[in-house]
């Protein structure tokens, strides 16, 4: 286990060679570390510094920024070096740095658990960080962005707190029924609200999918017979040869992902092998995975040769399924499709990317929404929500505010506070007890 007693450092700037190659320090050596190497700079401004080490070896020019605790990200002591990007300064400033007492280089994610662990950052915020470094669409940095703000940190702790305050009550009423500041019965509204909030978590837990659909991709499988144009159409959408395009049945084996930003939406389009009920052994597989894959679909372009269309039997049902006729250059049309495309001359590509797009929309909702952006997060509001269920449904005052209790933890392990003396808090603060 590392020591959170000492200073971290690390290239906080990505690849090299680059334009900048940004430092990051933090810890109790980091003003020693700094002054050392870059003279006394000013706090939270930036500074441009001879850098040296310790020996007097010039090692760059750049600049130095500074930032004193708590104020900080980490909370701590934290200072960057903006240097010129070379692998050979970077590699030279951590070696200067880390030949300090009490320097290291820092672990996986080590800045952003000594902002948990200082109380800068909850468990919700860390992970909506996480999404945000690894955000790759505007669908999904909105959806990030909205949560390293703590959109729903609060929501959470919202419920936590309407919960604190109803045990409160409870328990009030249980063991300070005869004094006259506690009012003679507040089980009504408090049941009420706790009914209330199940509505509203259970509204809450919906929204997964679209979270699911923003964070993961709107996926989209190509099913068709052999030749129906599976791979031509993959390939035209992933703009580059990614499929083996042959006139000869049962190429595609395996399933093939390319992935689209359409709308500012991750979509993840998968061309699969061709169905048909006659096929060797290793197609045959391909087929299976196939079928599986759609059963899973957040939508299905099923594709049919419009001049030579074969059966493929059965379509796994309940997904959502666009029929699609191929070959439309060389077909005058036929019925029964609710597109015609053809991806040799692009015949109602622009068509069918458009309604990919509308519909990976609708999906994932607004991207502005407060949704649960983990399973973890679902797993435990559904605990909560049954903890809520039993407090309703409780005979004694006694238990049904322990399920209250537990209850309001599960949503503190959401966020990562769980304190059981904040119950008291609140008590006291609302009833004068003790007068």
């Amino acid at each position: 286990m590392v020591s959170q007693t000492d200073s971290i450092v690390a290239l906080s700037s990505g690849r090299l060679p680059a334009g900048i190659a940004v430092i990051r320090i933090s810890g109790p050596q980091t003003r020693f570390v700094v002054e050392t190497i870059a003279g006394a700079v000013k706090d939270r401004f930036t500074t441009l510094r001879r850098l040296a080490a310790p020996g007097g070896d010039v090692i760059d020019h750049g600049l130095v920024l500074f930032f004193p605790g708590p104020g900080s990200f980490t909370g701590e002591d934290v200072a960057e070096f903006h240097v010129h990007g070379s692998r050979a300064v970077a590699a030279k400033m951590l070696e200067t740095i880390t030949g300090f007492d009490g320097v290291r280089h820092a672990e996986p994610g080590e800045f952003t658990r000594r902002a948990f662990l200082n109380g800068r950052l909850d468990l919700v915020e860390t992970e909506a960080l996480a999404d945000l470094v690894n955000a790759e669409t505007e669908a999904q940095r909105r959806f990030a962005v909205r949560n390293a703000e703590g959109a729903q940190s609060e929501l959470y702790s919202g419920w936590r707190r309407r919960l604190i305050h109803a045990r409160a009550m409870i328990e009030a009423e249980i063991d300070f029924a005869d004094e006259e500041d506690v009012p003679g019965s507040v089980s009504e509204a408090v049941w009420s609200d706790v009914a209330a909030m199940i509505g509203e978590i259970e509204h809450h837990i919906e929204g997964f999918k679209a979270a699911e659909i923003i964070r993961d991709g709107f996926e989209v499988v190509i099913l068709g017979a052999p030749n129906a144009g599976k791979s031509s159409l993959f390939n035209a959408l992933a703009r580059r040869e990614a499929a083996i395009v042959t006139d000869e049945p049962g190429t595609t084996r395996d399933l093939l992902e390319v992935v689209l930003d359409l709308k500012g939406l991750k979509v993840r389009i998968i061309d699969t092998a061709g169905l048909r009920e006659t096929a060797g052994k290793v197609e045959t597989i391909g087929i299976e995975r196939a079928r599986t894959k759609a059963r899973g679909a957040d939508l299905v372009l099923l594709l049919e040769d419009m001049v030579s269309p074969l059966p493929i039997g059965d379509v796994p049902a309940g997904v959502p399924l666009l029929k699609i006729g191929t070959k439309a250059d060389l077909s005058q049309g036929r019925p029964g499709y609710d597109l015609s495309i053809s991806s040799k001359d692009g015949t109602g590509m622009e068509s069918l990317l458009s309604e990919i797009g509308r519909r990976a929309s609708a999906a994932a909702g607004d991207a502005g929404d407060v949704l649960p952006s983990r399973l973890r997060h679902v797993e435990l509001l559904r605990k909560t929500a049954g903890f809520l269920n039993g407090a309703l449904a409780g005979e004694s005052q006694e238990l049904r505010a322990e399920e209250l209790r537990l209850a309001a933890d599960r949503l503190g392990r959401i966020v990562g506070s769980v304190d059981v003396e904040d119950l008291l808090d609140v008590i006291f603060s609302q009833f004068c007890i003790g007068k």
